[in-house]
């Protein structure tokens, strides 16, 4: 087996294993703040929309600086800094005693989350580019993997171990993934050390995104639909236990936040292909409408298994949301730019990480949690009357032209 095959699977069982583990203390979050004291329903729900995010804001800030920081010196070191970080801080997750501190140590997981896209780097840097689409999409698969899997694994652990206990296990699960990672990979520095000259500066990028009105609203539409994404994920857990009177709360919830993964898994090729076809833009339109004909539902259901299918079926239009967007970038940004336009937009999809539980926090605080659906269905309209005047105007500009 050659080096680079072993480093390939190496970093797949990795990336899964990190997935899985970062994910497996998403489902509960809002059920552990309740056990750090005695605290009124508007409190839980808050702030755990603030702990929920601050996790992605601190990602927006350091995440370019791994990266930078990955060219220079490797991407080995900085792998085994930010799997040891991420285990740490989810370690003492489990000892913690109050929200503040809680809150603490979900910004210092963000700061050091950024294994999953270092170890994207790292495999594109080894891999060949005619390659490298197959390979990189393996490697995504994973990391897909293992958060369809990790909400389901910590809520069955919860409910066996209790809430403490499954940090302390998830934060060793990944400590495990680090000494593989500093055992098995091999890093060649002459790997990281090409550079390559850019004939263009960051305010050419910026012009280009501004100057194509599709291209900065794409931009948008991908921050709306994060913010709808998460705006009740932190809250799902709650909602959950409103709805049924098992014992068994951490893993029902796992099990409802799992099920929008696999619908997204399932059709998210199909939507790809069919945005090939007819156009990415036309999909996306479509798939808007779907999500908020499917997530207003969820607001009403009565038992848990509406709402597990009404997710199922929610993630099966979501799934393809993403990938044509990015698509669509490809197509729209030229070659030569191409990875730095798609930055972008990945900066716009942290701050709707950010927005989203922040808003479904105070939504949920408010009026309570079934009108974060609402207000999630009326986002998704809203991208959807934003897309269509924007092809519209660019369909009315084209005619125009000719």
């Amino acid at each position: 087996m050659t080096v680079e095959k072993r480093n390939f699977l190496i970093m797949w069982a990795c990336n899964f294993l990190v997935a899985a583990s970062a994910t497996m203390v998403l489902p509960f979050i809002s059920l552990y703040i309740n056990t750090l004291g005695d605290f009124s329903s508007d409190y839980v729900q808050r702030w755990a929309g603030f702990v929920f995010g601050i996790t992605f804001l601190s990602a927006f800030f350091v995440s370019p600086l791994w990266g930078r920081v990955g060219d220079k010196y490797g991407f080995k070191p900085i792998l085994i800094i930010t799997s040891a970080g991420i285990a740490i801080s989810i370690f003492f997750m489990g000892v913690v005693d109050s929200v503040i501190g809680l809150f603490f140590l979900r910004m210092l997981m963000g700061i050091v989350t950024g294994f999953i896209p270092m170890s994207i780097a790292f495999i594109s840097k080894q891999t060949p580019r005619h390659e490298a689409g197959k390979t990189l999409g393996t490697l995504q698969m994973g990391n897909v993997a293992g958060s369809l899997f990790g909400p389901l694994i910590g809520g069955l652990m919860a409910d066996t171990f209790g809430f403490q206990y499954t940090f302390i296990i998830t934060a060793v699960s990944i400590m495990v993934a680090t000494l593989v990672v500093l055992l098995g990979i091999v890093e060649h520095k002459e790997v990281t050390s090409k550079k390559t000259n850019k004939s263009y500066t960051r305010r050419n990028v910026i012009q280009l995104i501004l100057n194509r009105r599709m291209l900065i609203m794409v931009m948008v539409i991908a921050l709306i639909i994060q913010v709808g994404n998460f705006s009740i994920q932190p809250l799902l857990a709650l909602y959950v236990s409103e709805l049924t009177h098992s014992g068994s709360i951490a893993f029902l919830s796992g099990l409802a936040f799992s099920a929008t993964g696999f619908g997204n898994l399932l059709l998210t090729r199909q939507w790809g292909k069919l945005g090939d076809d007819i156009g990415y833009e036309k999909v996306l339109m479509i798939l808007l409408v779907l999500a908020a004909i499917l997530i207003i539902p969820q607001a009403l259901v009565t038992n848990l298994t509406q709402l597990v299918i009404l997710r199922f079926l929610y993630g099966m239009a979501i799934g393809g949301m993403l990938p044509c967007i990015t698509a669509f970038i490809r197509l729209e940004a030229p070659l030569e730019m191409q990875g730095e336009v798609l930055g972008y937009n990945q900066s716009f999809r942290f701050l709707g990480n950010v927005i989203g539980p922040a808003l479904g926090g105070i939504v949920a605080g408010q009026a309570g949690i079934s009108s974060v659906f609402y207000v999630t269905g009326a986002l998704f309209l809203l991208a959807f009357v934003l897309l269509w005047k924007s092809v519209k105007y660019d369909g009315e500009k084209s005619t125009l032209q000719i």
